[in-house]
């Protein structure tokens, strides 16, 4: 599984959010976009991820970037989501794993001990140029907001 490093070029994607419209990485070009693969909607550390990025979104929009979050689920399971815990970032739908194998984030993983497949929890800072300024993989959920943004000086 490839894994992208500071540098790379930030592979493009297009994915439907939440509502069913198409979110593209080159739409963003000019200005940051943090860019987070998570497991699923509404699980215990998905939500504590999501909640402490939703946070922080006023002080990632005050260093001009956009939060993206990425999973497997769907609109809808993303809108119920969104709702229940009242966030304001786009959540994008990647069901069959393809953007997230691009970026190294789907794959072999150990959980428990035991090796498993699936989404790699990771995150990428995608510069205003579109390469990749920063790359966590297997990150804990709890705090990593804090760190992205104090990685970008925020």
């Amino acid at each position: 599984m490839p894994r992208l490093e500071v540098g790379d070029t930030a592979p493009n994607f297009t994915l439907p959010d939440q509502n069913g419209e198409s979110i593209s990485l080159e739409a963003l070009r000019g200005q940051r976009a943090i860019v987070y693969f998570y497991p699923a909607d509404d699980t215990p550390g998905c939500t504590k991820e999501a909640c402490q990025f939703n946070e922080a979104l006023e002080a990632f929009a005050k260093l001009d970037a956009e939060v993206l979050g990425i999973s497997p689920d769907g609109a809808d399971s993303h809108t119920r989501f969104r709702t229940k815990y009242g966030l304001g970032l786009s959540l994008l739908s990647d069901p069959e794993h393809s953007v997230m194998a691009r970026y190294g984030a789907y794959g072999e993983k150990t959980l428990y001990g035991r090796k498993t497949v699936g989404v790699i929890r990771s995150t990428f800072v995608v510069g205003p140029d579109g390469t990749i300024e920063h790359a966590w993989y297997n990150v804990r959920a709890d705090g990593h907001a804090t760190k992205v943004l104090q990685a970008l000086g925020g």
